[in-house]
């Protein structure tokens, strides 16, 4: 894939992913001590939905779009309340502006808690630092690396509670790969963290054999659970646009298997625009 964020941010990948980081980030609160967050991926933190960009594809229309139009039910409605009371301020400003999860993941967490946002690109960095809400913010660093060397150096935290993203843009083909081999050193290294990792599905049979490998690797490390949830607004093919998208997610909270079945389904029909669906299933664990 070529994947420039500016033109997809606020599409339903993007709700898809950071549904679930909000989720994730909300349980871990639930213990005062102090937690740390690594984004390994971390992209740009918000973006201008009326740029060039944005408006070529308007995928957010599509997405986050739908989503905010749309009245949910009860239990998918409050799985979201947490992901809306950030977004929905910013979406409504001038200009209008869609949350990455670093901004998601700065304006939930607390002030014990610390953050690491790294990215190999210059100008995403630049752009973190130069945010008057990042620039001030003394729980954080923005770090320009490749992300997967930053999983290498930043696991364990000295907090030893904490997250881990890992949102690859697959832009290279060995990028299953990579996530692979670098999932496992991290679970190796620090088998008690949360890892949350996305993967786009346009070849069923590519992502099988990366699942494959993961779960058998995941187990030689001692990784006990993991899930699999996956979130479909079409047909997945290799040569089309992207409409189909997973997450892998280590050491679950354990509320997130019936909250994600609570609430990808509906996140599938709204944004959905044909064949859609959604999955969740044990990778590892019972």
């Amino acid at each position: 894939m070529n994947y420039r964020h500016a033109y997809h941010a606020g599409n339903f990948a993007d709700v898809f992913k950071h549904v679930i980081l909000t989720r994730i980030l909300v349980y871990l609160m639930r213990k005062e001590t102090a937690l740390r967050v690594i984004d390994t991926h971390a992209g740009h933190g918000t973006y201008d939905l009326s740029t060039q960009a944005a408006a070529k594809t308007s995928e957010w229309r599509n997405g986050i779009g739908r989503v905010v139009a749309a009245r949910a039910p009860p239990d998918a409605h409050d799985l979201l309340e947490p992901y809306l009371a950030i977004v929905l301020p910013l979406l409504g400003g001038d200009p209008p502006l869609y949350p990455g999860s670093p901004a998601l993941a700065r304006r939930l967490l607390r002030p014990q808690d610390r953050m690491i946002f790294c990215d190999a690109h210059e100008d995403a960095i630049a752009a973190l630092r130069a945010h008057p809400e990042f620039s001030r913010d003394r729980r954080l660093k923005s770090i320009a690396i490749d992300g997967f060397t930053a999983l290498k150096a930043f696991v364990p935290p000295v907090e030893r509670r904490g997250l881990v993203l890992v949102d690859p843009p697959f832009e290279t083909k060995t990028e299953f790969a990579d996530l692979l081999a670098a999932l496992t050193a991290a679970a190796r290294k620090w088998p008690s963290g949360v890892y949350m990792a996305w993967y786009p599905i346009k070849d069923r049979g590519a992502v099988k054999e990366f699942l494959d490998a993961l779960q058998r690797s995941l187990k030689e490390a001692g990784i006990g659970s993991a899930l699999r949830l996956e979130l479909r607004i079409g047909a997945p093919h290799r040569d089309a646009a992207l409409a189909a998208n997973g997450l892998v997610v280590l050491n679950p909270p354990y509320p997130l298997a019936m909250e994600a079945q609570a609430v990808l389904p509906y996140l599938a029909r709204t944004m959905g625009m044909g064949r859609y669906g959604a999955d969740v299933a044990r990778l590892l664990g019972d």
